[in-house]
């Protein structure tokens, strides 16, 4: 989610982001997935609180599984009209829940007096919060070199089974004991990026760290969908890639 604002004004405004990657053994994954970090990103723009942890994040999670039964019985609704009413073992998958894993992040520019007893002259800065639940990964480049990786640090750690966010977990104190929050500040020049766990993982096992930034700042750009999809494939062909969903999202930061 970003501001609706030119982008000179994204430098005084905060923003906020989310990537979820639905379970594929729960059924509408993918559609809780985007509903979730539909919820994430404006749970975070109005309540900064949500990525520290706490009543705010319990809150957060509390919302965003109160709108799954309505989403699902608008589904219901149209799968009828449509000539397609689920069939009873379609039920007996929905009552399970449906999964995802939840990256949140919110930015914050950082005022100028602030920012210069961190950098020594004054220049945009910018404070960073955000909340993991699962193994989707937050990354913060710094002269195209990795400073902080986020929840997880190193390829080995990713398993088969990540914590996942229920749609009808209602257990919000648990979902919050679940979720790791970290915090960081950029400046100009910096980088991050939020990454599924197919992804994240390539990354964090890359031979060479150098060569697999430049390989995802050559693909991730805005016009480059069809060359990244090609150069994911490529990957999965080399089983460098495990075959999974990848969502990514870049976020650059630039001077004035």
């Amino acid at each position: 989610m970003l501001p609706s604002r030119s982008h000179d004004d994204m430098l005084r405004e905060p923003i906020t982001a989310a990537v979820c990657d639905g379970a594929t053994e729960s059924a509408l994954a993918k559609d809780w997935a985007r509903l979730l970090s539909r919820v994430a990103v404006e749970c975070a723009m109005e309540q900064p609180d949500v990525l520290v942890g706490g009543a705010a994040f319990e809150e957060f999670a509390s919302v965003a599984a109160a709108q799954w039964d309505p989403w699902l019985a608008e589904y219901t609704q149209a799968r009828v009209a449509e000539g397609r009413p689920l069939k009873w073992y379609e039920h007996t998958k929905l009552a399970e829940g449906a999964y995802a894993t939840l990256l949140t992040l919110r930015i914050d520019p950082v005022p100028s007096a602030e920012a210069g007893a961190d950098f020594e002259v004054p220049e945009p800065a910018w404070q960073w919060r955000a909340a993991a639940l699962g193994d989707s990964c937050l990354f913060h480049l710094r002269d195209d070199r990795l400073v902080e990786a986020f929840p997880l640090t190193a390829a080995e750690e990713f398993g088969t089974v990540p914590d996942l966010f229920g749609s009808r977990n209602r257990d919000v104190g648990l979902l919050a004991r679940r979720t790791r929050f970290t915090e960081g500040r950029s400046r100009p020049g910096d980088r991050l990026f939020l990454m599924t766990d197919a992804l994240a993982a390539w990354f964090l096992s890359a031979p060479d760290p150098d060569i697999a930034v430049r390989q995802l700042l050559e693909f991730s750009g805005p016009d480059d969908l069809g060359a990244f999809v090609e150069w994911l494939d490529g990957l999965r062909e080399s089983r460098q890639l495990r075959n999974d969903d990848v969502a990514i999202v870049r976020i650059d930061f630039e001077g004035r």
